[in-house]
């Protein structure tokens, strides 16, 4: 077993976001984009954030004790910070078929919105602000 309770197993630890595409239909008439089954999980509560007056804006910053999040920015563009205690990167969400999965343990901001983004979010579990942890990860000592 380790070092690491069974529901921690060191891969799951290691696992950074993922971005995945999503099953969308064009034609001459536009665009559909069907989200069933993409999502790792029920999807518990749904929110949007818009209307961010400046690029230099930072949301979030905090990681989760259980939720995990599927973003979508269905229109305009963000930029999605991740760090996830080992690894760190940033995403950017443009396309309304890009779907950015964020652990539990990712801790993540989010920022550079242009001014007509809409950032949709689907979250695992409904809102308990004793599931947000807001300190970041301690740098890294080589």
């Amino acid at each position: 077993m380790g070092i690491y309770p069974k529901q921690l197993a060191l891969p799951y630890l290691w696992t950074m976001a993922e971005l995945i595409r999503l099953k969308t239909f064009a034609d001459s008439r536009g665009a559909l984009t069907v989200l069933q089954n993409e999502i790792p999980f029920q999807p518990l509560r749904t929110y949007y954030i818009y209307g961010v007056p400046s690029p230099d804006i930072v949301r979030g910053g905090h990681r989760h004790h259980k939720a995990t999040q599927a973003l979508i920015c269905i229109h305009g563009s963000c930029e999605i910070y991740v760090h996830n205690g080992i690894e760190e990167t940033c995403f950017i969400l443009n396309k309304a078929d890009q779907c950015l999965i964020l652990q539990p343990e990712d801790w993540h901001t989010m920022q550079k919105f242009t001014q007509d983004a809409i950032l949709l979010v689907f979250a695992s579990t409904p809102y308990d602000v004793n599931d947000y942890i807001d300190e970041p990860y301690a740098p890294r000592r080589i």
